[in-house]
């Protein structure tokens, strides 16, 4: 570039550059672009772009030379799921740190899901917070009625009930007496140890273990003690946090939406409206189911004449909130009771009605309450609450099944569905197979 003198005006501008052929033509390692770069006039502004590669680069064919391609999609999905995994289970541990605050929201939402049309009903005729106070002390009358009379029926009855099962247990040893002698069996045993002398050295035994280990009783209650604070502790916060929830649940969702960027609230609103209404239709399903278990299993112990039927029936209403096993649980108390107080027969009554009320509850109740809100397998169902068992115990078998729905719900709103395959491709890949097979067996 050569610098001319710029006449009258003293300066010096700058000549424009004069495109050069190249001296030799490109050898086979250089690129043609870049020759072609050269030879281009260098204009006041203009960049030139090198086709030459930075120094270190190395494509992904040459990176990943030798490695197929599934084992590479393979270690892909692999790490992701471990990342997935990883954050289950710092959220479990989470939520292990801070397991009263979670089941007090937890039963927060439950409570607010079922009182939510009672509060929209009382709304008609009252402002919102009145509704809200009126729906709360209906759901205490009801849960502390329940309570009381269980309370008192069983507090009144307790003497004339230690009477009954007393002479129930004789009639019933008696008859496993008569039973092992029909079939030759010995029976000396089965009668010494129910024999009254020996319910009167366990009763002694069972007092002198108490005197010995009194300090450890009183321990266990000084724990139990702060186990019941935190109790109330947890009923308190969860009254609380119901209130909001049904006095301005919807402010509440409003004000978190609106701190969420734009792009994504269309995702978190259609995730939460259906894992809402999942949620909310598997726990008023599951209260009229367990009303209806509760009510089903009071006519069935009235009829046969079992005694304490109506507590035994809240019992089997309380056990009703553990899928599978909670409803039946109670039940097999029931014809226990049933055993001890009335003999075989009722007891065998009672284990059929138990049975009847079962398959009415998963065939008639279950679809027409719950219907499409809640739509898991049974073999998902039986996995989910044995694991949450495992986990956390009973209540790890109460909360699961609520949370794997809504997990499903929200998946399935979120996530876009391919055509089901028809029938017809999955006759044709068996056929196909099939012809494989008969193919290769005749090679060989």
């Amino acid at each position: 570039m050569r610098l001319l003198p710029s006449f009258g005006r003293g300066r010096i501008r700058r000549a424009p550059s004069v495109p050069q052929a190249p001296s030799d033509p490109p050898g086979p390692s250089e690129p043609t672009s870049r020759v072609l770069a050269s030879a281009r006039p260098a204009y006041r502004g203009s960049r030139v772009r090198s086709a030459r590669l930075p120094v270190g680069y190395q494509s992904r064919e040459a990176i990943d030379d030798g490695v197929p391609r599934w084992l590479r999609r393979a270690a892909g999905i692999s790490w992701r799921i471990l990342a997935v995994v990883a954050l289950v289970v710092l959220f479990v541990y989470a939520m292990a740190k801070i397991q009263l605050v979670f089941i007090a929201v937890f039963l927060s939402l439950v409570v607010a899901s079922v009182l939510r049309p009672v509060v929209n009903t009382y709304a008609k005729v009252m402002p919102r917070g009145l509704a809200t106070a009126a729906a709360i002390l209906s759901g205490l009358v009801v849960v502390g009625g329940l309570i009381t009379y269980v309370v008192i029926s069983v507090t009144g009855q307790w003497e004339g009930l230690v009477q009954q099962f007393s002479s129930g247990i004789g009639d019933l040893t008696t008859s496993l007496q008569n039973l092992l002698s029909r079939f030759g069996l010995p029976h000396d045993q089965l009668q010494r140890w129910t024999s009254p002398d020996q319910l009167d050295q366990w009763r002694q035994e069972a007092l002198q273990w108490f005197e010995q280990n009194q300090s450890n009783v009183i321990s266990s209650a000084a724990s139990s003690a702060g186990s019941i604070v935190e109790v109330f502790a947890t009923l308190a916060l969860s009254t609380f946090v119901t209130i909001f929830f049904l006095a301005r649940g919807a402010e509440m969702w409003h004000w978190f939406i609106n701190q969420l960027p734009a792009r994504v609230r269309p995702g978190w609103i259609l995730g939460a409206e259906a894992g809402w209404y999942t949620f909310s239709g598997y726990a008023r399903g599951t209260v009229i189911i367990a009303l209806s278990d509760g009510i089903l299993a009071a006519i069935l112990l009235s009829i046969v004449g079992v005694p304490l039927a109506l507590p035994l029936a809240v019992l089997v209403f309380i056990g009703a909130f553990i899928p599978l096993v909670g409803a039946p649980a109670a039940m097999i108390i029931a014809a226990i009771v049933a055993l001890a107080a009335n003999g075989w027969v009722s007891a065998i009554i009672v284990t059929i009605g138990i049975a009847l009320i079962g398959q009415f509850e998963g065939h008639v109740l279950q679809p027409l309450v719950m219907g499409r809100q809640v739509s898991l397998h049974p073999v998902v169902v039986a996995v989910a609450v044995t694991a949450g068992t495992l986990v956390a115990g009973i209540l790890g078998a109460v909360i699961v099944i609520p949370l794997v729905a809504v997990v499903w719900a929200v998946y399935s709103a979120l996530h876009d569905k391919d055509q089901p395959v028809p029938d017809e491709e999955f006759t044709r890949a068996r056929e196909t197979m099939r012809q494989r097979k008969v193919a290769d067996r005749e090679h060989d």
